[in-house]
């Protein structure tokens, strides 16, 4: 997978993940899978509807997910 997303998850971050920091993320992945750094204008709308799928799904699994020896992240 793309070595430049990062973990967001406890203890790998100290704090929660921002949205800025999930984006990022997800901008990342959908650029590895799609093969596009920047889609074309005919593309541009579905590239960033997945990119906004994409930080949905990272944000709805950080806030569920449990870390051993930690309590359940608050959303």
């Amino acid at each position: 997978m793309c070595r430049s997303i990062r973990t967001l998850r406890p203890p790998v971050l100290a704090e929660e993940a921002t949205e800025d920091e999930i984006r990022a993320a997800a901008l990342q992945y959908v650029r590895k899978i799609s093969g596009f750094r920047a889609p074309a204008a005919h593309n541009r709308e579905v590239f960033e509807q997945a990119v906004e799928a994409v930080a949905g799904a990272t944000a709805d699994l950080l806030a569920g997910l449990e870390v051993r020896g930690g309590a359940r992240r608050a959303s």
